[in-house]
């Protein structure tokens, strides 16, 4: 995710960045405007339409769709907005319950134990890690603390469950060997759940995307939209109707291409969720919470 200051207004004007809708959609644009000349050129060069003439009367129409076009916009900017916050709020729980595990590992276990400590410590701190990985078209790349070679060489299939497991067996050794009571046990199972949770809910968003029809639906609108704009306000605006194509455009499908990177927020792209910013954060508070014990 890119971090920015959101006060310094002119910065973020006139930046220009690898996702800017500007950069991606520029050669499109180019030929909506070679297609609003071409609509110039036939109904004002060789037809020699003018402002009477009954194409005009297509904006009328034109003017009800942009109406249904705009609600249509809000609904889908909406929907991907809160997918993206959705996956925002389960890292956040992750973070939570990492910190309130580790604390609570922390309080149960004896001061002496440091070895049990440090091996749940570290299946903490690598289980974010993981998850990124797990989430991602491409496996993230890990800048951690420590080597978790070992530990990744033991997960194949679906390593966070994997990880999860790993951790409950040694909970259950601990309460073979006593040092953890039934009590302590469920107290900490239920805590446990929580790291699986936020790990489904993300897979429920990456799973589930904005249905097909929906979305291709949106895109032909706009396309068909856009085309019709020069068709029926060439007459009355000339020339200057190549511009304003172009802007429409711009400003119509760039909230499709918004909404599309940001339904999806763990690809790691520069919108998304610094999924592995926060596992470098988990690393920390962990790391602070068994150097104050």
């Amino acid at each position: 995710m890119r971090a920015y200051n959101t006060k310094n207004f002119l910065k973020i004007l006139v930046s220009l960045h690898k996702t800017d809708t500007l950069s991606i959609l520029f050669p499109t644009m180019l030929l909506v405007g070679l297609y609003s000349y071409g609509m110039y050129y036939l109904e004002i060069e060789y037809l020699h339409l003018t402002s009477k003439s009954t194409v005009s009367h297509i904006g009328m129409l034109h003017s009800l769709l942009g109406f249904v076009l705009s609600l249509l916009l809000v609904f889908r900017t909406n929907t991907a907005y809160d997918r993206w916050w959705e996956g925002r709020k389960l890292w956040g729980k992750l973070m939570n319950d990492s910190r309130n595990f580790m604390i609570k590992m922390t309080g149960i276990l004896d001061e002496k134990d440091v070895k049990t400590k440090s091996q749940i410590a570290r299946y903490l701190k690598f289980f974010p890690h993981l998850l990124a990985t797990h989430l991602s078209k491409e496996s993230t790349r890990l800048v951690l603390d420590e080597d978790f070679t070992d530990l990744k060489k033991e997960l194949k299939h679906h390593p966070p469950a994997e990880l999860i497991y790993l951790l409950m067996k040694k909970l259950f050794h601990l309460k073979k060997e006593g040092k953890i009571s039934e009590t302590e046990m469920l107290f900490l199972d239920s805590q446990l759940s929580g790291f699986l949770d936020v790990c489904g809910g993300c897979e429920r968003i990456k799973n589930t995307p904005i249905p097909y029809s929906y979305s291709s639906f949106i895109k032909k609108f706009i396309v068909f939209f856009v085309l019709a704009l020069p068709v029926a306000n060439v007459v009355n605006l000339g020339v200057f109707m190549i511009p304003i194509t172009m802007f429409v455009y711009y400003v119509l499908m760039s909230l499709e291409l918004i909404a599309e990177e940001i339904e999806d927020p763990f690809n790691n792209d520069e919108n998304d969720i610094p999924m592995e910013s926060i596992a470098q954060n988990i690393e920390r508070n962990i790391d602070l919470i068994i150097n104050k014990a």
